[in-house]
């Protein structure tokens, strides 16, 4: 039986003939691709500003410097993603802490949040950056965290690298935050091998990572101090990063996202024929909401609790026994031992516990066959009965 993978990267002849005209080009890094690139991704999320990096962990290393991260800050984070989505204040200096999930969406709870906020105001230790995280591409309770973000002062950096294409209140995904990221590694939805992208309305914000990500180098003479020796002159003006993406990368990029209307529409029927399909098994479900529209970027069943996280094992390997690639997204982060380092221990953000010990991520791909998919069906059934 053929492998199943639960994500895999869709790489057409176009896009294929993209990169290739860039390796026959004069630029393969700091050339014109780049701009053209972060022009019409930010024009799909109808952001006025898009600064591409080398990934998404630069995106929000770079995003968090931008939004004045450091010691003596603390920044609140989703226990329910990627390791990144917390490094990212680290790498600054700040301090880290969790606000545990909504056990329907899987994202950011704003109840909990609330009530965190209520105790922070009253011990003086309010955040200044709060990360909430569009798990599976499912869309965070934006209006209710921004409404929060007003109230208490503090900056919205929105993670949603699972989350391309997806829309919340008839808006793209991003829309409320300060500072949007998002990722194109080769299992998300457009993909430039590596690469990741902060978008913002905000002029000065965007500036700033231009310059983090570069070495905190400007050419602009209006930027400089003092008399320029001459025209080939450059200042490092701030401490940066070298966290450029190349022109081939964004060539990529660029061609994919010509491509990702027809993506986005195969993600979205075959997560519903999921949906329908495994209707009467014991499982949870992801979410569906009527104000918001998933990108689907994965489909996490949840394994009944009657054997917790033992049947889930179960599950797992039946399923790779027969060749499917299924995986868990994610563990939480504060379980980590870094982390644990750090003071946090089991049983800190139970709703995020409970999601995990039960979590299973099947296989959902642009390219899935309803053949693959059948079997992914087929072989789910037998391993739960």
């Amino acid at each position: 039986m053929t492998f199943i993978p639960y994500s895999c990267q869709d790489i057409s002849e176009e896009d294929i003939d993209a990169v290739v005209a860039v390796l026959r080009s004069p630029f393969l890094t700091q050339g014109p691709m780049v701009p053209e690139f972060e022009e019409r991704f930010s024009s799909m999320h109808r952001a006025r500003h898009g600064i591409a990096v080398t990934n998404a962990t630069a995106a929000l290393h770079v995003a968090c410097l931008a939004l004045g991260a450091g010691p003596g800050m603390t920044v609140w984070t989703s226990p329910n993603s990627f390791v990144a989505s917390a490094n990212c204040a680290r790498y600054c200096g700040a301090k880290i802490d969790f606000v545990d999930i909504d056990p329907v969406t899987r994202n950011m709870s704003v109840s909990h949040l609330t009530e965190k906020l209520e105790k922070a105001e009253k011990n003086g230790n309010l955040p200044g950056i709060v990360i909430p995280v569009d798990f599976s591409g499912f869309p965070c309770d934006m209006q209710e965290i921004r409404a929060l973000a007003n109230q208490y002062g503090f900056k919205i950096l929105s993670d949603s690298s699972h989350a391309v294409g997806a829309s919340y209140l008839g808006e793209p995904v991003g829309r409320m935050a300060d500072i949007s990221v998002f990722s194109f590694h080769p299992v998300k939805i457009i993909t430039t091998g590596e690469g990741g992208i902060c978008l913002t309305d905000n002029e000065m914000l965007a500036e700033k990572m231009r310059l983090i990500r570069s070495h905190g180098i400007t050419r602009d003479p209006s930027a400089m101090s003092g008399e320029l020796d001459g025209p080939w002159c450059y200042e490092q003006v701030t401490l940066g990063f070298n966290y450029r993406l190349t022109d081939i990368q964004a060539a990529l990029g660029t061609s994919q996202i010509a491509g990702h209307d027809r993506r986005a529409a195969t993600r979205s029927a075959l997560a519903t024929r999921y949906d329908r399909r495994l209707a009467g098994l014991p499982l949870k479900l992801p979410a569906r909401s009527g104000d918001r529209a998933s990108a689907h970027h994965l489909y996490v069943i949840e394994v009944d609790t009657v054997r917790g996280e033992s049947k889930r094992l179960e599950v797992f390997e039946s399923l790779r026994s027969e060749n499917i690639g299924v995986n868990v997204h994610y563990i939480p982060i504060h379980l980590q031992p870094d982390y644990r380092r750090l003071g946090f221990a089991a049983g800190d953000f139970p709703a995020s516990e409970r999601y995990y010990k039960r979590a299973l991520s099947i296989p959902l791909f642009a390219t899935m066959s309803e053949d693959q998919q059948d079997r992914v069906i087929e072989a789910l059934t037998r391993a739960l009965n």
